[in-house]
């Protein structure tokens, strides 16, 4: 990579101010920013690096008030992060694309492969497997029989997606991810054993999804577990069977859905949450990290906690849990200066 400041604010149509001339290499956080290399402020915690920082060309938001000498040339743009964004998603365009398929793999017959995807070495493609166009198999990955994938989609190193499985277009799968796996199906016989539920679902995941690493997306018992268009994983998150993730929402790390909940679109779930089963959470809801959540949640709600409650309501029950111990001791206080007054008394 090799931009002058220029190109960049022409690109993003921002705004020069210093050398439009500036060459940059490489790119660079603006608290380790050296020459050379292009960064960008977003957050005004880190305003102070604007100041310090040696890279050679910053990207700022227009309305930012700037209150000292910058060393850097300076791209005023109307969304610092956005324009930074683009400007990473031109950078990896440069980067060829790999295309073939690579020996040794297996690869059924009777397996459909689409123009110009990539199969890496040691990949097992299955029968009846159909491969769209561009995508990307990386090697010593499974794909079970009957399982689609669409369209410039990037599944990478080892993810293991069963049989039956349906992954839309332009999705990416990271590696370490299961997809398919028997949903958590059990029946206590009177013996006190346990009779496995036969899982005879799929799973269903639309267009534009990722899928961070180490990632487990249960079958449904029947019919389908659906992770709706656009949905963003992180890593290591459990979806449990027959779970319906709705389009555009977000989860966190280490997160966890049991089976059968429906959770509506544009979510936002924070890390280490936990969700009951044959819950109903509606569209819009946001859910503070490590929250446990028990009852169905309506369009828009904010909770927090475990239980989680309405996060107005966590932070006030939160400030008088802090204050228990000095409440405590009062008590304890009151106590014997009710116990003294009753003995004047008598």
């Amino acid at each position: 990579m090799k931009f002058t400041a220029r190109i960049i604010a022409d690109f993003i149509k921002g705004e020069i101010i210093g050398n439009p001339d500036e060459i940059v290499t490489d790119i660079s956080k603006i608290e380790d920013g050296r020459k050379g290399t292009l960064a960008f402020l977003a957050n005004p915690k880190y305003e102070k690096y604007l100041y310090s920082t040696e890279a050679s060309i910053v990207l700022i938001n227009k309305d930012l008030q700037v209150n000292g000498p910058i060393k850097s040339t300076v791209i005023r743009v109307d969304n610092a992060y956005n324009a930074f964004t683009s400007l990473l998603e031109l950078y990896s365009k440069s980067i060829p694309e790999k295309s073939g398929i690579e020996q040794p793999c297996f690869m059924d017959p009777t397996a459909k492969i689409g123009e110009n995807a990539y199969i890496g070495a040691f990949a097992y493609i299955g029968a009846g497997v159909k491969i769209g166009n561009r995508a990307k198999i990386y090697p010593q990955t499974y794909i079970g029989d009957f399982t689609e994938i669409g369209e410039n989609t990037i599944i990478y190193s080892g993810v293991r997606i069963y049989h039956g499985c349906v992954v839309g277009a332009n999705c990416i799968i990271h590696s370490g991810s299961v997809i398919g796996a028997d949903g958590f199906g059990f029946v206590q016989q009177p013996d006190q054993h346990y009779r496995k539920i036969p899982q005879v679902g799929n799973v269903i995941i639309e267009d534009m999804v990722e899928i961070g690493s180490n990632v487990t997306i249960d079958r449904a018992t029947m019919g389908s577990t659906i992770i709706r268009r656009g949905s963003k994983f992180d890593n290591l998150i459990q979806i449990g069977h027959n779970v319906e993730v709705g389009e555009d929402t977000v989860i966190v790390s280490q997160a966890g859905v049991a089976g059968s909940t429906k959770v509506g679109s544009n979510c936002m779930i924070g890390g280490q949450v936990g969700l009951a089963g044959h819950l109903k959470i509606g569209d819009n809801v946001k859910i503070g990290a490590q929250s446990g959540v028990s009852n169905n949640l309506k369009d828009g709600e904010t909770v927090l906690g475990s239980p989680a409650l309405d996060a107005s309501k966590q932070i006030k029950a939160m400030i008088i849990y802090k204050s228990l111990p000095e409440m405590s001791k009062k008590i304890t206080e009151l106590e014997k200066e009710l116990k003294s007054l009753k003995a004047k008394t008598e």
